[in-house]
């Protein structure tokens, strides 16, 4: 096929929203059942996009980031680290549409992750209904925090490992707020999981809501 670095993000959808939600497991089953690409946004920005943050950093004449745990998790508040996250989800989306439109692919794109945010996302697709936004509720929340290993503690090194949970948990809160707040303004569809629904049965929701154009850009991939 003849690579076009347009159709990929037309045709793209996008599952995005608070951690801990189940975005990238939900996106899975999708991609299983209709043979879609998935594109996890995580994996690409913890690797290559790590890289060229540091660069473009390098290239303004700014020093790079600071990446100990205390710069990270202790010193700044919760709200002073959703406001990096966001300013780093604007920075870091430019690099998504790059991989994006580098992906030859015959079949439609899913691309899940925390940083694509509603208004990033429907600035480039036109099509709000392209998209779902996932949060959590707070005790799902809680829960997830309390159960899921990679959620129970940050990664890092830190003096008070406990002040730095509380403070994440604080961060992914406003972050989810913040999400749910954009995409109800824009007009985008939000699914509020409360752990009521096990990921196949979430799944089920979303594909009802892609309903419209899973048939139909399957028919054109197929």
């Amino acid at each position: 096929m003849n690579w076009d670095p347009v159709s990929t993000l037309r045709n793209a959808l996008w599952i995005t929203g608070g951690q801990w939600a189940g975005k990238s497991t939900v996106a899975g089953i999708l991609a299983e059942r209709y043979g879609l690409t998935h594109y996890h946004y995580d994996y690409h920005t913890t690797r290559g996009h790590e890289d060229r943050q540091i660069a473009a950093q390098i290239r303004n004449g700014q020093p790079p980031t600071e990446r100990d745990g205390e710069a990270m998790w202790i010193r700044p508040t919760p709200r002073e680290m959703a406001d990096a996250a966001l300013k780093d989800f604007a920075d870091r989306f430019a690099w998504v549409l790059d991989d994006l439109r580098g992906l030859v692919t015959p079949v439609p794109v899913i691309a899940d992750g925390w940083g694509l945010r509603p208004d990033l996302v429907v600035s480039v697709t036109a099509a709000p209904e392209r998209m779902v936004v996932m949060v959590p509720t707070d005790e799902f929340r809680q829960r997830q925090a309390a159960h899921v290993p990679r959620a129970a503690r940050v990664s890092a090194e830190v003096s008070d490992p406990e002040l730095a949970q509380r403070n994440r948990i604080e961060r992914d809160r406003l972050l989810a707020e913040d999400c749910v707040r954009t995409a109800r303004e824009l007009g985008v569809r939000v699914i509020e999981v409360d752990g009521s629904r096990d990921a196949e049965a979430v799944a089920d929701v979303l594909a009802d809501h892609f309903g419209s154009f899973l048939p139909r850009l399957m028919a054109t991939s197929g």
